[in-house]
């Protein structure tokens, strides 16, 4: 057979370059990732820090990036005065943009692209970004992910309602946002997390109402839980959170396991913090799973490189997974199998463990007789396998809200370390996108030309080249159908 010649109709070497180039792209405008571009213009280096903040009201909404559970106020409608307000907050980033550093607020980052195996036609690696009007790609040499943690949602009875929400997003309404709409909190935890957290609340004139804590003593700092006991704060060992009991706006009241009734407007789930790795392991970038550090966390590669929360939670010899797995026992143990555990999905407990499709399609009963002890006879358990058997994790949120609990229970059912489990699948992009901002493209015509050759054709197309060779033979045997031209 001939060698194969170079298609000239491939997209390869067409790929328009970058809207711009950066010697360093540092992704989240935090504290860690200001540091992180601070030290890269000090060093001589152009450099480009963008953050997601504030994010539009509709995204905030449907809990993205964080878990903001309908207590946010009307005021993030006005995109503005957010930015006002979010700028205002972030006096961290005074010197950087006197060090000369490009701040783009209000960007997120959406996807990295880099040749490899799979892909061979980009000019060179790039970080696609996006704002509420466009989308577009910028080049780098090094990117570094500060993109920070997210909170661990964990499902209870009237846990889907307003008003349940978590510690990071509750901290960000109260400080950058200034647009937190609850007065009286119960806060689950009592972890440093959920210690600080009602700190802050207290600093900020909130009522706290008590911190529940499944085990037997208070798991943080002694000095802040001495603060707490100052101020007034209980804090209930030894218990649960069984049902959030509420109203036409939402919580007004929580039953703890031991029959305790507490009035609050807000429960905060202070459980635990998971970093945000959707952008690395999107990208097919290398992950690692350390337990104190809260899970999975990326591995740098000399290219891209994480700091901050994003890159791990501080070890501080805590295990968090084992403290997950105790209260996961615990709210399990309030849940039946009509608690909904997918909120975007409305995917119930009990459709979750028996493997069962959405309510709007019929289930057979050979579907109904499925489960996923049946399915675990088959092999190991995958959770993107049960995402696409029952929608669990494919909503608007994307899994945000249950990704990390699904894969426990899946890991409890299966007798596994968590660990053990593949990870569920993040794709870009990662966070939600209208249609029209990310599919404004314009193409060259260069990139269009002989993009006839691919239409019209039942099954798949004939790369250029192979046109009148053995190799067009070849492609009809393999992909089968009526492959001419």
């Amino acid at each position: 057979m001939t060698s194969r010649k170079v298609d000239i109709h491939a997209i390869d070497g067409k790929f328009p370059p970058p809207s711009a180039h950066y010697q360093v792209v540092v992704v989240g405008a935090g504290p860690a990732g200001a540091e992180a571009a601070l030290a890269a213009a000090k060093g001589g280096a152009s450099v480009l820090l963008v953050d997601e903040h504030p994010v539009p009201g509709h995204q905030v909404g449907n809990d993205v990036p964080l878990f903001f559970g309908g207590r946010a106020t009307p005021a993030l409608q006005n995109a503005e005065r957010m930015l006002e307000t979010v700028f205002a907050n972030m006096d961290w980033l005074e010197p950087v943009f006197e060090a000369g550093v490009e701040v783009q607020l209000g960007t997120a980052a959406w996807g990295i692209y880099r040749n490899g195996p799979l892909v061979g036609s980009l000019p060179g690696q790039v970080v696609g970004l996006a704002n509420t009007e466009k989308s577009w790609l910028v080049g780098f040499d090094r990117l570094v992910l500060a993109t920070g943690a997210r909170d661990l949602p964990m499902a209870f009875p009237g846990w889907n309602q307003p008003g349940v929400m978590g510690a990071m997003a509750l901290q960000c309404l109260l400080t950058r946002y200034e647009a937190f709409a609850g007065r009286r909190v119960l806060i689950a935890g009592s972890h440093d997390l959920a210690l600080e957290t009602a700190l802050l609340a207290l600093d900020k004139g909130l009522a706290v109402a008590g911190l529940v804590e499944v085990r037997g003593a208070a798991q943080g700092d002694p000095a802040l839980v001495a603060r707490l006991a100052a101020a007034g704060v209980a804090i209930h060992c030894g218990s649960g959170l069984a049902e959030a009991r509420g109203g036409i706006d939402g919580v007004e009241s929580v039953v703890l396991t031991d029959g305790t009734v507490i009035a609050c407007d807000t429960v905060v789930l202070a459980i635990g913090l998971v970093p945000m790795i959707e952008l690395q392991d999107a990208s097919g970038g290398a992950r690692a799973f350390v337990a104190n550090r809260g899970g999975y966390v990326p591995v740098a590669d000399g290219a891209v490189s994480a700091v901050g929360l994003c890159a791990g939670v501080p070890d501080t010899g805590f295990d968090h997974v084992a403290y997950r797995f105790d209260w996961l026992a615990a709210l399990g143990g309030a849940c039946g199998g009509d608690t909904v555990i997918c909120q975007c999905e409305e995917v119930t407990l009990s459709d979750l463990l028996g493997v069962q499709p959405p309510k709007y399609l019929d289930r057979s009963p050979a579907m109904q007789a499925r489960s996923l002890k049946s399915l675990l006879a088959d092999g190991p358990v995958n959770q993107d396998q049960i995402k696409r058997l029952t929608r669990s994790g494919m909503g608007v949120c994307q899994g945000r809200r249950c990704r990390d609990q699904v894969a426990m229970l899946l890991a409890v059912q299966a007798n596994s370390e968590l660990a053990a489990l593949p990870l569920a699948t993040h794709r870009a992009p990662v966070r939600p996108l209208p249609l029209q901002v990310i599919a404004d493209w314009d193409e060259s015509d260069e990139m269009r030309a002989g993009w006839d050759v691919w239409m019209g054709i039942p099954t798949q197309w004939v790369p250029y080249a192979d046109i009148g060779t053995p190799y067009e033979e070849e492609n009809r045997r393999v992909l089968g159908g009526n492959m001419s031209l």
